[in-house]
C-alpha cells in the first residue's frame, strides 16, 4: 500500500518557533528576572438601544379641511407626537435624522403623493432638512412638526399622503 505525503511548509516553521521558544525559556536563570501573573477582566455591553414610538408608526393627521390656497408653509402646522426611550445609555450625546424623498422644490420638506405639496419638517422650530443629521442630548429629544408646503404649481383637491422614516443614533 502506498501513502502519499504531503510536506506542509509552515508546519515546519511553526513548530522551529515552538521550539525556540521552549529552548529560549532554558536560557533565563531563576535569579534574574521576576514574574507575576496579569488578570485582566471587564464587561462587553451591546450599543445602548433606543425604541422610538414604542415601535409603532408615527403619525401626523392634516384631516380633510385644509384649503388649497391656504397651504403656505405656516397654516395647518402640527406637533409631531413622538416618544424615544434608550436604556443603557453612557452617553446621551445623540443625533436623529430624517430619511425619505426631499421635494424638489424644498429640501426641508418630505415629497406626498400629490403634485406640488410636500410636508415641511421643523425641529425645535427650525427647519429639519431631509438626510441631515440633528444633535441633540437624550432625553431632551426635539421638538418635531411638520406643516403642508406648495411648490410653484397650483394645487388640486383630493387625498394625500406622505412618507419618511425617523432615524436615531448616538454621536
Amino acid at each position: 500500500m502506498h501513502v502519499a505525503r504531503q510536506r506542509l511548509p509552515w508546519l515546519g516553521r511553526c513548530y522551529g518557533a515552538l521550539a525556540l521558544t521552549v529552548a529560549g525559556g532554558g536560557f533565563i536563570s531563576a535569579g534574574q528576572a521576576a514574574t507575576s501573573p496579569i488578570y485582566i477582566s471587564g464587561t462587553i455591553t451591546s450599543k445602548p438601544q433606543c425604541v422610538i414610538n414604542g415601535n409603532q408608526t408615527i403619525r401626523v393627521e392634516f384631516g380633510d379641511d385644509l384649503v388649497t390656497t391656504k397651504v403656505d408653509g405656516s397654516n395647518y402646522i402640527r406637533q409631531v407626537d413622538y416618544t424615544l426611550e434608550c436604556r443603557n445609555n453612557s452617553n446621551n450625546a445623540m443625533k436623529m435624522k430624517i430619511v425619505g424623498t426631499a421635494a424638489s422644490f424644498n429640501g426641508s420638506a418630505i415629497q406626498s403623493s400629490k403634485a406640488n405639496l410636500a410636508i415641511a419638517l421643523r425641529a425645535n422650530g427650525n427647519p429639519l432638512t431631509v438626510g441631515s443629521w440633528l444633535n441633540f442630548s437624550y432625553p431632551n429629544k426635539p421638538l418635531l412638526q411638520a406643516v403642508p408646503v406648495k411648490g410653484n404649481g397650483a394645487l388640486t383637491s383630493g387625498a394625500f399622503s406622505a412618507a419618511a422614516t425617523l432615524m436615531v443614533d448616538y454621536q
